[in-house]
């Protein structure tokens, strides 16, 4: 079977995007999902994303990693799909989707693609790193150096040893001033550093806000593959009005045979 995709990325996340609002591509067939997200043998991409018709929705958003395997919501692949989705005519300037993690709203202009995030209601602030989940796991360490850090091993060893087989994503940051901090991040189910990771800036944003390294609400991350911000308010430990800010690009359009 042909299955026409558009390939996309979002400061360097990557991701193969399919119209399946006619429910013909296998969900369950996670060996294609991993095929086609192979970077030698496949298309390449850090993830697959399916577009899908929503009952009360502009449309439903499903987030497979590159293993194959279905996984958490996905901030660059948001903003992304929300840019595919205007191409398809499917929304305007304006989007509310259905992802797993629950409803997101975003907006489109001609300086990226604003999307809301879910509320974040506890952050745990550790000795030595910060836990909290933006839609995905996310541990953060604050460190100096951070482009001599080997992330991968790193990375690896802390998803594994300290979060079993379920696993959360790694984020290492770096603080530039109080606006800006850059951030490397090893993402599970890609099993190797990401060039960006949109739940993973979020994650360092407010964590850098609980653990007083910054009293502003609006932050710049600084990743591999480019520049992100992220804005939110904050009472009582609770995050509300969480947005992610970034450009969205279709690289290619092609077709899987």
């Amino acid at each position: 079977m042909s299955i026409p995709f558009t390939k996309y990325h979002g400061t360097g996340n990557d991701f193969v995007i399919i119209d399946n609002r006619q429910g013909v591509f296998d969900k369950n067939n996670s060996e294609l999902v991993a095929a086609m997200c192979n970077r030698r043998f496949g298309i390449g991409a850090d993830g697959l994303i399916l577009l899908e018709s929503h009952p009360d929705c502009d449309f439903n958003m499903v987030y497979y990693n590159s293993d194959g395997n279905l996984s958490s919501m996905c901030g660059n692949g948001g903003r992304c799909i929300v840019h595919f989705a205007q191409s398809l005519g499917v929304v305007d300037n304006m989007a509310k989707f259905m992802a797993v993690d629950g409803l997101h709203t975003a907006m489109i202009s001609n300086e990226g693609i604003r999307l809301r995030m879910g509320d974040v209601y506890s952050v745990n602030v550790n000795e030595g790193f910060c836990f909290l989940d933006t839609g995905s796991p996310h541990h953060i360490i604050f460190t100096k150096e951070i482009d001599a850090i080997d992330l991968k091993k790193e990375g690896a060893q802390i998803r594994y040893s300290t979060y079993g087989k379920e696993g959360a994503n790694v984020n290492f940051a770096e603080k530039i001033d109080v606006q800006n901090f850059k951030v490397r991040t090893y993402e599970r189910g890609v099993e190797n550093e990401t060039f960006s990771c949109g739940t993973g800036v979020t994650a360092v944003a407010i964590a850098a806000f609980s653990s007083g390294q910054t009293l502003l609400r609006k932050i710049n991350l600084h990743t591999p593959g480019g520049l992100l911000s992220v804005s939110f308010k904050e009472q009582d430990n609770r995050f509300t009005e969480i947005n992610l800010s970034g450009p969205a690009k279709a690289i290619y359009t092609g077709i899987w045979e």
